[in-house]
């Protein structure tokens, strides 16, 4: 399996466990999604968007063009994320660790992806 493969699954991974936690949502999650005043009729559409990013990550290691479009809707969500933390003036560890990590995380595979 080559290095870009890895990436992808190694994202997919991080997305599950993400999605997993959303179902119903833990502690730490909750508390952000009600940080940046997500609506909560919202919150049941994140492990579907979640779990969509999964199966397109681990789709992607078969079709190329299917990692590069969903590493950067992955890139997008979380740019998206950052302008919501920073829209609720959520500057604490919700944006600089987990969205801007996340974004950073997602950026790295998306050039990973794009340079195989």
């Amino acid at each position: 399996m080559s290095w870009p493969h890895l990436a992808l699954l190694a994202l997919a991974l991080v997305q599950l466990v993400d999605a997993v936690l959303s179902l119903r949502p833990v502690g730490f999650v909750r508390d952000c999604l009600t940080d940046v005043g997500l609506p909560r009729r919202w919150w049941r559409l994140l492990p579907v968007v979640k779990a969509a990013s999964v199966a397109g990550l681990v789709a992607g290691v078969r079709w190329h063009w299917l990692a590069v479009l969903t590493s950067a809707a992955l890139v997008l969500y979380f740019l998206l994320a950052i302008g919501a933390h920073v829209r609720a003036r959520d500057f604490g560890r919700n944006l600089f660790l987990n969205a801007s990590g996340m974004l950073v995380l997602c950026a790295a595979v998306l050039g990973i992806t794009l340079s195989a």
